[in-house]
């Protein structure tokens, strides 16, 4: 980006990030569903799960969990794009001189620091329920950036909806299959635990190569093959999805 597109996308993230600053509810509301989610599990069903891994069960439900976090978070994205444009402020924006492309990445980078904030309130509330990691810092860094990869990707995916959609609801709607997906990955329980169909789709779709790949950084272990095909599809998503926004925010600014 040139510095041009840098300063009017600061300002404008800016703006954005104070909005959230006045109704911090959605970071609230992000990090409650996962926490509970995690409660449940651990505290629930967490003794009648047979992981067979050598470590707490809120280590190995963690990865998920925080790509569940991630998943809520974007919803907002799309919501507060839609209000925007229904505002009229989008329009506003494109008859003054700032460039076209800033309102959305200023939406994206905003649901990048917001969703960081909430992993790490999630992080936290696993560590107080024992969740303990050997992980080095070379290892975090990678945990670090497989997280924002993720982020990225799904916040660029929910910039369509956000830009297409005829209602509020309609622009969160995306959200709920990404919500549901870690379920139906090695999330939760091994994925060899899991019936014939069920086993093939849970090993082959990304969210399990993503979550043994931050599984594995966690807990210390080798990381294989995994983490290649999880980078391999975070990318694709990435940039399929920007170029999928991007055609629709020329559209419906044209």
């Amino acid at each position: 980006m040139s510095s041009h597109v840098l300063t009017d996308t600061t300002v404008l993230t800016g703006r954005s990030l104070r909005h959230i600053l006045r109704s911090p509810d959605t970071i609230i509301t992000t990090v409650l569903m996962p926490v509970a989610i995690m409660l449940l599990f651990v505290y629930v069903f967490g003794g009648a799960i047979a992981t067979g891994a050598n470590t707490p069960y809120v280590t190995y439900l963690l990865p998920g969990i925080l790509l569940i976090t991630i998943a809520s978070g974007v919803t907002y994205t799309a919501v507060r794009l839609f209000g925007d444009l229904k505002s009229g402020i989008v329009d506003r924006f494109g008859s003054l001189p700032i460039a076209r492309t800033s309102v959305l990445w200023a939406h994206v980078l905003t649901s990048l620091v917001a969703n960081l904030v909430a992993v790490a309130a999630v992080v936290g509330v696993a560590v107080v329920m024992g969740f303990r990691t050997s992980a080095g810092v070379l290892s975090w860094l990678a945990v670090a950036g497989i997280l924002v990869l993720f982020t990225l990707a799904l916040t660029w995916l929910a910039v369509t909806p956000g830009l297409t959609a005829s209602s509020m609801d309609g622009a969160s709607a995306f959200a709920y299959p990404l919500i549901f997906l870690p379920f139906l990955s090695s999330a939760f329980v091994p994925t060899a635990a899991m019936p014939g169909p069920v086993r093939v789709f849970a090993e082959y779709q990304p969210t399990t190569a993503i979550v043994d790949a931050l599984r594995a950084l966690l807990t210390g272990q080798p990381v294989g093959a995994e983490l290649w095909v999880a980078l391999a599809w975070l990318v694709g998503i990435l940039l399929v999805a920007w170029v999928l926004a991007m055609v629709a925010y020329r559209r419906r600014t044209r």
